[in-house]
Formats: C-alpha cells, structure tokens, sequence
C-alpha cells in the first residue's frame, strides 16, 4: 500500500516529468498560460485528475491534433511551480504579478482621477456659461448674497473643485452647500434660456 506522502510526491514528480517533456509557460509579462501536450485522451485524464487532487482546475483544448491541459490562472500557475520545486520559475512569475497588480492599481486611480478632473472641469464650464448668461441677462449684483457670492467665485476660479469653492467663500460651507447653490443658479439660468426661446 502507497502512502500518502509517498503518493503525493508521486503525483508531484508526475507533473514534473510531464512539464519538462511537453510543458511550456508563456512569458508572465504578456500572459498567464501553463500548458501540458499530451500524447492522447488517457494521459490528459491522468493529468487532469493530478492537477484536481492538488485543487486545481484545468482546462482542456485540441490543437494540432493533440490535447493540451492549460492553466490560465496566476495563482494557479504559481501553485503548479511549487509543486515541481521551480523556485526560480516561481520567484519570476511572483515578480511579475507583483508588478502587474500595482501597475493596474495604478492605472486604475489614474484613470478614476481623469475622470474626476474631466467631470469637474465639464461642471465648472456649465456652471461658467450659466453664471455669464445670469450676469448679462439680470446682472450677478441683483442675485441674493450667498449665489452672488459662489458665482463671483466660480468665474474667479472655473476649474476648482466643489469643496474648493465651498471654502473659498467669506463664511465657508460645506461640498453639497456649494453644490445646492450652484444648481440654484444652473435653475436660473434655465429659466432664463426658456424666456429667451419664447417657452
């Protein structure tokens, strides 16, 4: 009777010997792919099975007339290169997938930031056209002090954030403060469009 010990370093110099005959692995840069040519139906079995015992999960594909057990997953790619002791392989992909992981982090705030600036930058030339059309139509000084006041501010400063404008006035408020008031204005300023077209 096999051990289980024994059976598991069987399994394990099972997945060795199968990878140094027909195994490859991409380039961790471009993409996560291990992968198993296998010489017939029995043998991707044999793997598969292996590769399940240790919680993998396979997958499997024709290609040229020969099966191929794959992996596309990191992690489990790492997981196959402990098993055959390739420390090497396996500092180099963790590497990699190190690098990856804070690049995409990084472009993901980067992108997230983009379009938070492009957000704002769009409000503040709405609100920019909304205040000068209030100006040239009733006059900004006919407004109540406190909308007269954030649209003095935010043709002084268009591409300021709302909490920027918020505590920039004389009595400063909070975000959705400035936010309430310039949608007053945004109001106005429709009402103001509607006369103009006749509505």
């Amino acid at each position: 009777m096999v051990s289980n010990g024994s059976k598991d370093l069987e399994m394990r110099d099972f997945i060795r010997e199968r990878f140094l005959s027909a195994g490859s692995i991409t380039d961790p840069t471009k993409d996560y792919h291990l992968e198993l040519v296998c010489g017939g139906a029995e043998e991707a079995d044999r793997i598969i099975d292996v590769f399940r015992s240790f919680g993998l999960e396979p997958r499997i594909m024709e290609r040229g007339g020969h099966l191929v057990v794959y992996l596309k997953d990191a992690a489990q790619i790492s997981d196959v290169l402990k098993l055959m002791g390739a420390v090497d392989g396996l500092m180099e992909l963790e590497n990699v997938r190190i690098l990856k992981e804070v690049s995409e982090k990084i472009n993901r705030q980067v992108n997230c930031e983009t379009a938070n600036l492009q957000r704002t930058v769009s409000a503040g030339i709405r609100q920019v056209e909304d205040i000068e059309l209030i100006d040239r139509e009733i006059g900004l000084q006919n407004l109540e002090q406190g909308l007269r006041e954030i649209a003095e501010k935010r043709l002084e400063n268009p591409d300021a954030t709302l909490t920027e404008l918020a505590a920039c006035l004389s009595e400063p408020i909070g975000k959705s403060g400035a936010n309430h008031r310039l949608r007053k204005l945004s109001r106005i300023a429709s009402e103001l469009r509607g006369k103009t077209a006749g509505i």
